[in-house]
């Protein structure tokens, strides 16, 4: 198609294509018939990632609420019957986010070795998946550094206002490292889980708090690491959070496996598509 429209143009020395070369420009196409038989073999496989998308968003809901319900609105189980100290239910204690989550924490990688590459674009203003499509794989990794487990936060303006956080799930396991933004805040829980500091990132006060510290031009305001020192928040005692968890986890390890096959569909779909469009696979 290329060659093609090169040789057609018209302009001289300065290459030209006006609406009349174009309107000739020849395409390619199955019949009707064969078309009406590759959407329905291309729409099974969109359906089956839909399905997938709305299980994932109903797993995430359903922990978001029981967060909600325990650690926001305090209604947790056995709270009918305990009493209320200085603001807190008693056997909780207000502690600051660095006392139970460890900020931006240190991760090296190797000169030259070659990661997974997060871009902004790549996280939800709604959900916890990290979208694949915009990753890169680059031996460079200047930006913030993470492992599964960890939430990204962005400290930059409109992204953490419009809502944009991920829990990192898509790494092979444990010890893998991928690489980010300059604009991320790096989050890992160690005295809560990964998932109570993904829905506390994602909670009005904590982001409000954020973005009241913001400094900067107008439209490349950033948020304060500092401002996360002298915020307090209740903290549950372990064998509540443990419950938490109990429920929260599962449906979180859910929501890869889902994350998994729709990576494997979409990659199917895209490769099935030329071929069937081409008549090198007959339906």
């Amino acid at each position: 198609m290329t060659r093609y429209l090169i040789g057609m143009n018209n302009g001289g020395a300065v290459p030209l294509l006006n609406l009349g070369i174009i309107r000739r420009v020849p395409i390619p196409h199955p019949k009707l018939e064969i078309q009406k038989r590759i959407i329905s073999i291309l729409s099974a496989y969109d359906d089956l990632i839909e399905n997938n998308l709305r299980r994932i968003k109903l797993l995430e809901e359903s922990a978001r609420l029981l967060y909600r319900e325990w650690f926001v609105n305090l209604r947790f189980p056995g709270h009918e019957h305990t009493r209320i100290v200085e603001g807190v239910p008693e056997g909780w204690e207000r502690k600051s986010i660095p006392e139970i989550i460890e900020i931006n924490p240190k991760e090296k990688i190797g000169r030259g070795k070659e990661v997974w590459a997060i871009p902004m674009a790549c996280l939800s203003q709604d959900s916890t998946m990290i979208s694949t499509e915009p990753m890169q794989r680059k031996t460079k990794h200047s930006g913030a550094k993470f492992r599964n487990g960890d939430v990204i936060l962005p400290r930059i303006t409109p992204c953490l206002e419009n809502g944009k956080t991920a829990l990192v799930q898509f790494l092979k396991d444990s010890k893998e490292v991928a690489c980010g933004s300059t604009e991320y805040i790096i989050l890992r829980g160690n005295k809560v889980s990964s998932v109570f500091t993904y829905y506390l990132a994602r909670s009005h006060n904590f982001r409000g708090n954020a973005i009241k510290s913001m400094v900067g031009s107008s439209g490349r305001q950033r948020v304060q690491v500092s401002c996360f020192n002298d915020f307090y928040v209740p903290v549950p005692p372990t064998v509540l959070l443990k419950q938490f968890d109990q429920f929260a986890l599962p449906n979180f390890q859910q929501i890869r496996i889902f994350e998994s096959k729709n990576q494997k569909l979409k990659a199917a779909r895209d490769l099935l598509l030329p071929r069937l469009m081409s008549g090198e696979l007959t339906v």
